[in-house]
């Protein structure tokens, strides 16, 4: 690292020769080298990478480096955020004048704005091992909103980032798409979503205390048994919880802290564990409401698993299992339906888990003798409007993904079955 034989040289999502050149003469290699084994080390040299390849675009592209130059950095903001620009002070600013001897390419000032364009602006694309941070020159320009009316994917040959809308936008109606991921709660995606893009979100779903009326962060009252705990102001992060039936409260404090456990304990599930997770269902089936985004995260698991590990195979699981995915995969869609609707990826993915829960439950009531053919062929026709819909959602997948596989997979079982 590096030398003539270097295999990102000169490729297209490689580097140039003169990132390369900076990295031999400062003896880079070694220094990566030295770190190996340590996560963080290691992270922090790509990231470096990443701002020194940005710092050479203004000899190299000086069009790309102006185009970057545009996007919004929050320099002010990031300022008086005293422990966040100290790290980028320590960690990058100083490490790439001193030891990546860039001095003379890049000012201090030049170098923070940098950071800032890239924790307000970047995608993280791809998938596991392939994963990138990429700027776009178009897609940077779209508002953030926590239920938005596009969806985006990354084709996985060429980075190219895909937009296309989710639902039908009303005329004047702003083009948005979400920073953040679906599945938290308001408090907990607020909280991210400043902490990277140095905002606080403020959309239709933020201020509802209900989510609109999905309920998915609302715990369950300890004392009375019957009422819901929830935020009295979404909109700030430190208002007090009260119950809507008692006069039980929790500071946000301790919510966060309960939340931080529960997620946690969540994580160390491994996602092929179906008794690990439906053990988790069970034990805070009585702390979290019905539609908590940690239930749901869970069952978002589930729905993905059974039918599809050993031991949980869908044509050899009890019939209890078989109903088991088809509650989880209706419970997930509601919510979904309301926080992201339209054609989104994981409204096609969950509707695919459920045509396959519907035929087998189907089929094994059918041939007990416990439905008749009319209940039968209704069943079968809902199978077929579930793959009709997550055909037609995930074919708008990059081919190649395994998104678009599924929606290859729903048109073949839907020519099996003789529908078009």
């Amino acid at each position: 690292m590096c030398g003539p034989q270097c295999r990102g040289l000169h490729q297209p999502t490689g580097h140039t020769a003169q990132e390369c050149e900076l990295l031999s003469t400062h003896n880079l290699g070694a220094a990566l080298s030295a770190a190996s084994g340590q996560v963080d080390l290691v992270k922090n040299f790509y990231e470096l990478v990443l701002i020194a390849r940005i710092c050479l675009l203004k000899q190299q592209s000086p069009d790309k480096y102006a185009d970057i130059l545009q996007m919004e950095s929050h320099t002010e903001l990031r300022k008086a955020n005293t422990e966040l620009w100290q790290h980028y002070e320590q960690n990058v600013v100083q490490r790439l004048q001193r030891d990546w001897g860039m001095r003379s390419m890049a000012a201090a000032a030049e170098i923070h704005t940098i950071c800032g364009i890239l924790d307000v602006n970047c995608f993280e694309i791809g998938q596991n091992s392939a994963k990138a941070r990429c700027l776009y020159r178009s897609a940077f320009l779209l508002a953030h909103d926590c239920c938005p009316n596009t969806a985006h994917a990354d084709d996985p040959q060429t980075y190219a980032i895909i937009l296309r809308t989710s639902r039908a936008i009303r005329k004047d109606e702003g083009i948005t798409l979400s920073y953040a991921y679906t599945l938290q709660g308001t408090l907990k995606r607020r909280e991210f979503m400043h902490a990277g893009k140095l905002f606080w979100c403020s959309c239709s779903r933020c201020a509802d205390p209900k989510e609109l009326g999905t309920d998915c962060s609302a715990l369950l009252c300890p004392k009375c048994r019957g009422g819901s705990v929830r935020t009295v102001d979404p909109l700030n992060q430190e208002a007090e919880w009260k119950c809507d039936r008692c006069d039980y409260k929790l500071q946000s404090k301790e919510i966060v802290k309960l939340l931080d456990a529960i997620n946690n304990n969540l994580e160390s599930i491994d996602a092929h564990n179906i008794p690990g997770l439906e053990a988790f269902l069970k034990k805070y089936e009585r702390v979290l409401g019905p539609n908590h985004y940690l239930l749901l995260s869970a069952k978002y698991l589930l729905c993905q698993i059974y039918g599809r590990i050993e031991g949980y195979l869908l044509h050899t699981m009890p019939l209890e299992d078989v109903e088991k995915k088809e509650n989880y995969c209706r419970d997930f869609l509601r919510v979904v339906d309301a926080l992201e609707p339209g054609m989104t990826r994981l409204r096609g993915l969950i509707l695919y888990e459920l045509h396959g829960a519907i035929m087998m439950r189907s089929q094994r009531l059918m041939l007990a003798g416990e439905i008749g053919e009319s209940e039968f062929k209704r069943n079968i026709k809902n199978v077929i409007r579930c793959l009709q819909e997550s055909r037609d959602i995930m074919l708008l997948e990059p081919e190649g993904s395994s998104e678009h596989e599924m929606g290859v997979a729903a048109a073949k079982a839907l020519v099996e079955m003789g529908v078009n």
